[in-house]
């Protein structure tokens, strides 16, 4: 019987999301295509941030090497 009653909550539970996702208000495409250049540029920012922040280290510490001799 505990198998029965697992496909039974398992249907219960695809069917209420069924109904969950009925309620979502999903984005038009001038939404989404507004939203996704908004994560491109953040993206894109961020990974200059890091670069610059990789350049600047490596050369404090070629610096710092370069001092003692390494």
């Amino acid at each position: 019987m505990a198998v029965a009653e697992r496909i039974k909550d398992t249907r219960t539970f695809v069917e209420e999301c069924w109904t969950e996702l009925q309620k979502v208000t999903w984005p038009d495409w001038d939404q989404l295509k507004n939203a996704t250049l908004v994560v491109l540029a953040f993206t894109v920012a961020i990974a200059m941030i890091i670069w610059m922040m990789d350049v600047v280290i490596r050369t404090i510490v070629g610096y710092i090497m370069g001092i003692f001799g390494a």
